[in-house]
């Protein structure tokens, strides 16, 4: 099940799998494809969205990925494992929705 969480006034998707559970049982089949991911953000983007605030939707704040990095595996465990996947997936989200803007950019500039 997909579910769009607000985050300052604006949205962002965040895959949550049929038993999904905590972060720290989270497993590679709840997560789409980060392809999927960055789609959805492109189209938003086509829509007439903030470039810059759809950058901030997908990137997880430094100060939040510092906190979860910190973490402790024995209040949570397996916590510090499942976010560094988080954080990684979030990188290759926003590194396909760069390209997918810098392409689209590219075409408006040919015409």
């Amino acid at each position: 099940m997909m579910k769009l969480i607000g985050r300052g006034g604006r949205f962002f998707n965040f895959w949550l799998g049929p038993e999904a559970g905590t972060l720290a049982t989270m497993d590679n089949t709840e997560l789409p494809p980060p392809q999927r991911e960055a789609a959805f953000f492109f189209g938003m983007f086509l829509r007439g969205h903030s470039i810059e605030a759809l950058r901030q939707d997908i990137d997880v704040p430094c100060e939040v990925a510092a906190k979860w990095l910190r973490s402790r595996e024995e209040l949570e465990p397996g916590f510090p494992t499942t976010a560094r996947r988080i954080l990684e997936y979030r990188k290759q989200v926003l590194a396909i929705f760069n390209f997918l803007v810098s392409s689209e950019t590219a075409i408006q500039h040919k015409m």
